[in-house]
C-alpha cells in the first residue's frame, strides 16, 4: 500500500481563487518576447528543478474529507510544467488546472523573429503579483542551470500561505470595527453582453508610447491623482460611453478595483513567495452628462485616498475567514448564490486592476542558445479569461510604455463592443 501524499493546509484567499471559476477562469499567463532563442532543454530541466524546490509549486489543490490541501504530486508528473509548442500554435496558451498540478508551466514558443517564454500558473496558487514572481524564478533558475548543471534552486519547507500574520497586527475591537464599517459590495451595472454562455478565448489590448504615460502623470500631478486614479476614472467614463444607458447617468455605480496587501504591509511573509494577498475593494461614483476626466478625478481621488488611510484588506479576511468557519460546503453555498444572483438579476460590477511597473532588471540577465545574452523586447501579462457577467481590464507599464488588456470570450461579449470600449479608454486618458 502506497503512502498518503504529503498535504499542506489551503488557506482562504486560495480556497476563495479556487472557485472564483465558477465565474471566469482563474488561469494567469506572464508572456516573454526575446530577440533570440532560449535553451529548450535548458528552461525544461529549470523549470523541473523549481519544481522540486517549492512543495506546493509540486501540489494539486485537493479537497480531502471535507478540507482543502496542496497536495503533492508524484514526480513523474512534473513534466507537464514545460511545453516546447509546435510551430504556428497561436497564442494565448490553454488555462492551468490546478487540481492537476504542478503549478506553473513554462511555454516557450519558437518564433523567427525570437522566442516567446510563456509562464503560466493559477489564481488559486497566486495573485498577478505572484505570478510575477514565479517568472523572476523560472528565469532564476534557468540561469542557474545555464551556468552550472548541478544548480538547484533554494529549497522551500512547507510555509504560512494565509493572512493570519496581518490579522494579528489588529486587536479584537479593530477587526470587529472593520467588518461592521465595511459596506457590502452591490452590483449596480455590467459590461454589455449579448448572451449569456460560454464562448471563444480572446485577448484585447492597447499599448500607449511612453509619451503617453508623461501626460498621465502630468494631469495627475495638477489635480492630487496617482497614475492609477487616472486609470479608474478613464475606466469608469469608457463603461458609460460603451454601455450608453441614460439610467447610468447622475446615478450611483461601482466598479471593483484591487489592492497589493503586500505594499500595505510590508514585510509580511508573502514577500518573496508566489501567494494570495490581493484583495478587491468597490469604487463607486456617480457621473453626470458630458463629464470627463477633469470633472470625476476628485470622486475618484476621495474614495482611493479612504481606503489607503483605513485598514485595506482586514474586512475580506475576516469576511473569508467567516465563511470557511461554515467549511467548505458554505464556500460551495455562498458561490452557487454569488452565481444565481449575477445570472438573475444580470448585473456584475466590471473589474479594474493595475499590475503596476514590470521592471526588465528582475528577470534579466537571460543567456540564448548560443550563449549570447539576449534582450527582453515586451514583457505582457494576460489576464484571466472572463464570460458574462464577469468583466476585467488589467493595466500594466513596461519600459514606460503602458499596456491595457481584457481577456474574454467572444460570443457572449461582442468583439467590436470589446475593441470600442478600450478605444474609449484610451480616448480619455491624456
Amino acid at each position: 500500500m502506497s503512502p498518503s501524499p504529503a498535504r499542506h493546509p489551503a488557506p482562504a484567499f486560495d480556497v476563495f481563487n479556487v472557485y472564483f471559476e465558477r465565474i471566469y477562469d482563474p488561469t494567469m499567463h506572464v508572456l516573454f518576447a526575446f530577440n533570440g532563442e532560449i535553451d529548450g532543454d535548458i528552461m525544461r530541466e529549470a523549470a523541473k528543478r523549481l519544481i522540486a524546490s517549492n512543495p506546493y509549486i509540486r501540489s494539486r489543490f485537493a479537497e480531502v474529507d471535507g478540507q482543502p490541501f496542496w497536495e503533492e504530486i508524484p514526480e513523474e508528473q512534473w513534466e507537464g510544467a514545460f511545453v516546447l509548442v509546435p510551430a504556428g500554435e497561436n497564442l494565448p496558451p490553454p488555462p492551468l488546472d490546478v487540481r492537476a498540478g504542478p503549478q506553473v508551466r513554462v511555454g516557450l514558443y519558437r518564433r523567427a523573429e525570437g522566442d516567446i517564454v510563456a509562464v503560466t500558473c493559477h489564481h488559486g496558487f497566486c495573485d498577478a503579483a505572484g505570478a510575477m514572481l514565479l517568472a523572476r524564478e523560472v528565469f532564476a533558475a534557468y540561469r542557474g542551470v545555464m551556468a552550472d548543471p548541478d544548480y538547484r534552486p533554494f529549497p522551500r519547507e512547507p510555509h504560512d500561505r494565509g493572512t493570519d500574520q496581518i490579522l494579528a497586527l489588529y486587536s479584537e475591537e479593530e477587526q470587529k470595527r472593520a467588518l461592521a464599517e465595511e459596506e457590502p459590495f452591490v452590483d449596480r451595472w455590467r459590461f454589455p453582453a449579448e448572451r449569456t454562455g460560454r464562448g471563444t478565448p480572446r485577448i484585447a489590448s492597447r499599448t500607449l508610447a511612453p509619451e503617453r504615460l508623461g501626460r498621465i502623470k502630468a494631469f495627475g500631478g495638477e489635480h492630487g491623482a496617482t497614475v492609477n486614479d487616472v486609470l479608474i476614472a478613464a475606466f469608469f467614463l469608457a463603461l458609460l460611453r460603451v454601455r450608453d444607458d441614460p439610467s447610468d447617468r447622475g446615478a450611483p455605480r461601482s466598479i471593483l478595483t484591487s489592492a497589493d496587501l503586500r505594499r500595505r504591509y510590508p514585510g509580511c511573509h508573502g514577500e518573496g513567495l508566489p501567494v494570495n494577498l490581493s484583495v478587491a475593494y468597490e469604487a463607486t461614483l456617480s457621473v453626470d452628462e458630458g463629464a470627463g476626466l477633469e470633472e470625476i478625478i476628485g470622486q475618484v481621488t476621495e474614495v482611493t485616498a479612504r481606503r489607503k488611510a483605513g485598514t485595506p484588506g482586514l474586512s475580506a479576511i475576516l469576511f473569508y475567514g467567516g465563511i470557511m468557519a461554515g467549511g467548505m460546503p458554505a464556500v460551495r453555498a455562498f458561490f452557487e448564490e454569488m452565481n444565481e444572483r449575477y445570472l438573475s438579476s444580470g448585473l456584475k460590477n466590471p473589474v479594474f486592476s493595475n499590475l503596476g511597473i514590470f521592471d526588465p532588471g528582475d528577470y534579466l540577465p537571460v543567456p540564448g542558445n548560443d550563449g549570447t545574452m539576449l534582450d527582453l523586447l515586451d514583457l505582457q501579462y494576460l489576464p484571466c479569461v472572463c464570460w458574462p457577467y464577469g468583466f476585467l481590464m488589467t493595466a500594466s507599464t513596461f519600459r514606460g510604455s503602458l499596456t491595457i488588456a481584457t481577456a474574454y470570450e467572444e460570443g457572449p461579449y461582442s468583439t467590436a463592443t470589446v475593441e470600442r470600449f478600450l478605444e474609449c479608454v484610451d480616448g480619455y486618458l491624456p
